[in-house]
């Protein structure tokens, strides 16, 4: 069986979280649930979500609506906005940090 690498590693390190913290087995987390998620496995983002207001931002960027369980689907489209400012972050820090000269 071929190794995994450490991309697949850490989508499945997230697929595995994601599932193990559901109480209720449904697939789907609690508000409470996915609190305890990010502050476990993404502690630099709880602190951006440390308040209601935080929180309920990024559910919406996420696509739950109050009251609705959050789904894997919620939860990857919040792993995909984080990524792509993660890239962004590196384009720039990249880009300013060349020394290239285009004539």
């Amino acid at each position: 069986m071929a190794q995994s690498s450490d991309l697949e590693q850490a989508i499945s390190t997230l697929v595995n979280q994601f599932h193990s913290a559901s109480s209720n087995g449904s697939g789907t987390l609690k508000t409470d649930e996915f609190k305890n998620l990010l502050s476990s496995q993404m502690p630099n983002m709880v602190k951006g979500i440390a308040t209601e207001q935080g929180l309920g931002e990024i559910m919406r960027k996420m696509g739950v609506a109050d009251g609705e369980g959050i789904s894997f689907k919620n939860f990857w489209s919040l792993i995909q906005n984080v990524a792509t400012n993660q890239h962004s972050i590196l384009a720039a820090a990249q880009k300013a940090g060349c020394s290239c000269i285009l004539l």
